[in-house]
């Protein structure tokens, strides 16, 4: 090939979404506050100047992993999008032992941990990502019948982040396996007839 056939990559092309793979990765393995933009920008690799450009502050960083999470569909919750599963095999799909090891809990929980004020623009997007779940499993809810489906999808909705939080505080999968037992009994108690 000679040089006027090669490809040529022009600079800064990818380098969002290289920002956010590298931040994915290290907010993982190190927590959101223990991770650096200078870290992230070294990880991705792009200059600071492109980093800031796409990011101008950590907050925005934070909302942007978040969002990506919930947009490519790797959070736990893009299960109840699933049309090949029944409303009551997608909600107790919720309770699937993750893989990782460590076990991590959830992103959305975490977050908010990590940025307390609840003004916070990360805990602003944390706080609405949980009560999205709490819509997305009263409209399954809904669907089974029950006579009061946003009170089970709230009851619902403590057994995942529970089982998520403590699973990851004490890297123990089978915290979810109880969780999901529990969630089995609730749903047989609101559903007698199925």
């Amino acid at each position: 090939m000679t040089k006027q056939q090669t490809p040529q990559r022009r600079r800064g092309r990818g380098g969002r979404e290289r920002i956010l793979a590298a931040a994915d990765a290290l907010f993982e393995a190190q927590g959101i506050t223990g991770t650096s933009m200078e870290q992230v920008a070294a990880a991705a690799p792009v200059s600071k100047r492109t980093l800031y450009a796409h990011f101008p502050t950590k907050d925005d960083l934070v909302v942007g992993h978040l969002r990506n999470l919930v947009e490519s569909g790797r959070t736990l919750e893009g299960v109840l999008d699933r049309s090949d599963l029944t409303p009551e095999e997608r909600i107790l799909a919720l309770f699937t032992a993750p893989e990782a090891d460590p076990i991590r809990g959830c992103p959305f929980i975490d977050a908010a941990a990590e940025f307390p004020d609840p003004a916070s623009p990360v805990h602003q997007f944390a706080a609405e990502q949980k009560r999205r779940l709490v819509r997305l499993l009263a409209d399954l809810t809904s669907e089974l019948g029950v006579a009061n489906p946003l009170v089970l999808a709230e009851q619902l909705a403590v057994l995942v982040d529970g089982a998520a939080s403590r699973s990851m505080a004490l890297n123990d999968a089978s915290c979810i396996q109880h969780a999901k037992n529990a969630a089995q009994a609730l749903l047989a108690a609101a559903t007698p007839g199925r």
